[in-house]
């Protein structure tokens, strides 16, 4: 069963909506409580980075997730802010992220390659994955998803890239580290594309 963290952030029941669409059971966590039988973790997010950090640590949940991923080695995908919190510490905040994947969230803004684009980087891009990349199976070619965002994920590693995608610059627009996945874009909102993903996710 996949579990979708609800924490106060993120359309939860679009999530819910396309797994059912998929014939997969999904259901929403909002609380510790709710943390049973968990076969994967959906964290969704929207919005700014040290928000995202209190909302999670006032859920109660923060400890039972930190248990589940890291020792149990229960897989995980972070989407959109959700993503980002993944990261060690992010430029838009002070605080410090889950720190599930090493790296730091940077401003399109401060990237001298950004300067003539618009903020913040919105709609359908081109996505590239990395060879091999599970999340993205049978998405190698022409896959395209939606953005929202005005920061994106420095990866400390490059093997932690999963995919790219090209905004002014390439940026890691996906991210992996063992079983902790992250999107930047919303495969909610990316129509056959993002149902794809998120059934590879299911599949993992």
């Amino acid at each position: 069963m996949i579990h979708i963290i609800d924490y106060g952030l993120g359309n939860i029941q679009a999530f819910v909506t396309m797994y059912k669409r998929l014939g997969i059971e999904a259901v929403r966590a909002k609380g510790g409580g709710d943390l049973r039988d968990v076969r994967k973790l959906i964290l969704p997010g929207v919005g700014a980075f040290d928000h995202a950090m209190e909302l999670l640590d006032a859920s109660g949940m923060r400890q039972p997730l930190e248990r589940l991923v890291r020792e149990d080695k229960v897989p995980v995908l972070g989407i959109c802010v959700g993503m980002q919190i993944l990261a060690r510490s992010s430029e838009e905040g002070v605080g410090a992220g889950l720190g599930w994947v090493d790296g730091r969230v940077r401003s399109f803004a401060d990237n001298p390659a950004f300067a003539a684009l618009p903020m913040p980087h919105m709609g359908w891009n081109d996505v590239v994955p990395a060879v091999g990349s599970p999340l993205f199976k049978g998405l190698e070619e022409n896959a395209r998803f939606y953005f929202l965002h005005s920061y994106y994920f420095e990866c400390s590693h490059m093997t932690n890239v999963a995919a790219r995608a090209d905004y002014g610059f390439q940026f890691a627009c996906a991210v992996q580290n063992g079983n902790v996945f992250g999107v930047q874009f919303h495969p909610e909102k990316s129509h056959h594309w993002g149902a794809a993903l998120l059934k590879n996710f299911a599949e993992l």
